[in-house]
């Protein structure tokens, strides 16, 4: 993954795409939108089981090139990042559930 980040921070240098970080957020938000519609137009809006659409492979990385741009902004490392979170859901998966509720 820091080879993913860097290459997102390079690009982002190179393109002089420094938006504001509070712009990231809402454009992150903005993509995990139009995964939903992807996932929505694939099931015909619920009247049919979900047919995979090859747009949502290009929407799930806009959401992922959204979600880098944040952590690069903070110098997040996301491979310690996820690290935390797996081990997080792990011992809430020892109580019986992933749910928040196992905290």
């Amino acid at each position: 993954m820091k080879d993913i980040q860097k290459k997102v921070k390079l690009f982002c240098e190179k393109n002089e795409l420094n938006s504001p970080i509070e712009h990231r957020v809402l454009d992150t938000m903005s993509e995990l939108g139009e995964v939903a519609k992807e996932i929505l137009k694939m099931s015909n809006y619920g009247k049919h089981p979900v047919k995979y659409n090859n747009k949502l492979k290009m929407e799930l990385g806009d959401v992922l090139y959204s979600i880098i741009t944040i952590a690069n902004v903070f110098e997040i490392d996301l491979d310690e990042a996820l690290n935390k979170v797996l081990e997080k859901y792990e011992k809430r998966m020892v109580k019986g559930s992933p749910s928040s509720n196992n905290d």
